[in-house]
């Protein structure tokens, strides 16, 4: 990082740029931008606070754990699959847990850990982009996104149970 910054202000004084004021306004401009979104952060982490807090994790898997067992998906991953399109932290916090409990090489840890890196906190993204530049309908965008994390999601269970068949 540092030789990054060191390249950034070489080449703005080669091009006769005045690198402090350029940093200062970049700064001013990314302050605006947290100022925008600040709202709608504050309301989608009291959002989660609630979620993870409220047991209701536990309630909506103990009542879909028939399906699960039926579809073959491992019930241990479903508040992993149900938190991770919401939040990062959220889902590190149960993925930890799975692999605490599990272990590192279970399969269960196995597709925790690929859903974690197959997948994205949606919600948080789609949440700071949209309202950074003021787009108010999200209908499309949050359709194709969750999917592709239903698709990260299914492709790292099935991807694991293949490769890594204990």
């Amino acid at each position: 990082m540092p030789i990054i910054i060191f390249i950034i202000i070489i080449f703005g004084i080669k091009e006769n740029k005045n690198v402090f004021d350029l940093f200062i306004k970049g700064a001013k401009k990314g302050l605006e931008i947290t100022v925008k979104i600040f709202p709608t952060l504050i309301g989608l982490f009291f959002a989660i606070g609630l979620l993870n807090n409220s047991g209701i994790i536990e309630y909506i898997t103990k009542i879909v754990e028939p399906i699960l067992e039926f579809i073959k998906f491992p019930k241990e991953i479903f508040p992993l699959a149900l938190l991770r399109p919401i939040s990062g932290s959220a889902s590190l916090a149960v993925a930890t847990e799975i692999i605490k409990n599990n272990g590192v090489d279970s399969m269960v840890g196995l597709i925790a850990s690929v859903i974690m890196g197959a997948t994205e906190t949606t919600l948080y993204t789609i949440a700071v982009y949209t309202s950074s530049v003021r787009i108010k309908k999200t209908r499309n965008i949050l359709i194709a996104s969750l999917a592709a994390d239903v698709t990260g999601i299914m492709m790292s269970i099935i991807f694991c149970k293949i490769l890594f068949a204990m």
